[in-house]
Order: structure tokens, then C-alpha cells, then sequence
């Protein structure tokens, strides 16, 4: 087997390139270390130890704002039905409406509960519904929903349907959709989605 002139130049090239590449594989690399010039002078430190003297100074500032922003969240959540299920959120709800019925002058006979829906509200609270229907006068459902709003739990009507019961006795049917707020962790997680 003989090796022909042109096999020798690309044996030639090839021994080349091997050892270039060689050199630039075991070139020793400069380990230049980069100082910083701001760190290692005094008065650079200085600077930066007042800048973060200032920064400590402002905490206990922040601290009482964040202090005040908790208190008044706290004075808002008030109304918050507050209670261990969604279910005893709801009873908590129904209650309220009872009572503000019961409490008007001639009181008002419920004669018919619903409990609603339970969804998410933003994503911190949750919305609980509950119907209610009952006859009475046109005065007495304006006192009922005025004392509705007046309640300490934030509740408000959510849906109202008003049509005329006895035209002589001058009273409307009403079905009257309550809502009110309860902490998110009580609204039931949804598993998964059915379409149809």
C-alpha cells in the first residue's frame, strides 16, 4: 500500500490542526482577579454605611404604617361571617335575615328558604347566597332592606323580585336573594371542569 501525494498533504494539514489545537487546549488562562476601587477605599465605605443607617431608620416607620393598615383591616373584616364550614356560614346568614324580618313592625313571615350558590369572591373571600320569600307591604320590604344594610356582617341583597300579592290588603310578593362575605378557606375547590 502506498501513500499518495495528495494523502501525505492532508496527513500534513491534520498533524497541523491537531496540535494548534492542542496549544489553545493546554494554553495556561490568566486568573486576573477584578477588585472593585469603591469597596476598598474608606470613604466609599462610609457612604455606603450612612445609606444603610438611613434605610435601618425608616423601619420603625413602615412598621407603624403596616401596624395602622392591619388595624383597619381588622375593623373591616368585622362583618365577616366568620364561622368553622360553609354551611354554618350560610345558617350564619339565615339567621341575620330572620331576625331582621321578625323584627319589623308587623313582623314578617317567612315562608320560604333557599340556600344558594357558594363561589369564590377576589381571592381572599368567598360569597354565600340565601333566597327568601314572604308577603308583606311595600313599607315594610323598604324598612327590611334599609335594616338589611344596616347590619354589622357584610351582607346586601343580591337579587330582588317583587310582584303584587292581595290588592286589597296592599301587599307584594317578594323573593329576596341575600349575599354574604366569608373567608376564602371555606369555599369548596372545584376538582375539575365539565363541559358539555
Amino acid at each position: 500500500m502506498t501513500i499518495q501525494d495528495r494523502d501525505r498533504r492532508a496527513l500534513a494539514l491534520l498533524g497541523a490542526a491537531g496540535a494548534l489545537a492542542a496549544i489553545v487546549y493546554f494554553w495556561p488562562q490568566s486568573t486576573a482577579e477584578v477588585v472593585s476601587s469603591n469597596a476598598s477605599t474608606p470613604e466609599a465605605a462610609q457612604a455606603r454605611l450612612l445609606k444603610l443607617r438611613q434605610i435601618v431608620a425608616t423601619v420603625p416607620g413602615k412598621q407603624k404604617v403596616l401596624d395602622g393598615v392591619r388595624a383597619q383591616l381588622v375593623g373591616r373584616e368585622k362583618g365577616v361571617l366568620n364561622a368553622d364550614t360553609a354551611a354554618q356560614a350560610q345558617a350564619q346568614l339565615m339567621q341575620a335575615v330572620t331576625k331582621v324580618a321578625r323584627a319589623q313592625q308587623p313582623p314578617i313571615e317567612i315562608v320560604q328558604r333557599d340556600l344558594g350558590a357558594i363561589q369564590p369572591l377576589g381571592k381572599d373571600y368567598g360569597e354565600t347566597l340565601v333566597s327568601v320569600s314572604f308577603n308583606c307591604q311595600i313599607e315594610q320590604l323598604v324598612n327590611l332592606l334599609a335594616d338589611l344594610s344596616a347590619q354589622p356582617e357584610l351582607i346586601a341583597t343580591h337579587e330582588l323580585q317583587v310582584r303584587a300579592a292581595d290588592a286589597q290588603r296592599k301587599t307584594v310578593g317578594v323573593r329576596l336573594t341575600v349575599s354574604g362575605i366569608m373567608p376564602r378557606k371555606l369555599v369548596p375547590e372545584r376538582k375539575g371542569r365539565i363541559v358539555f
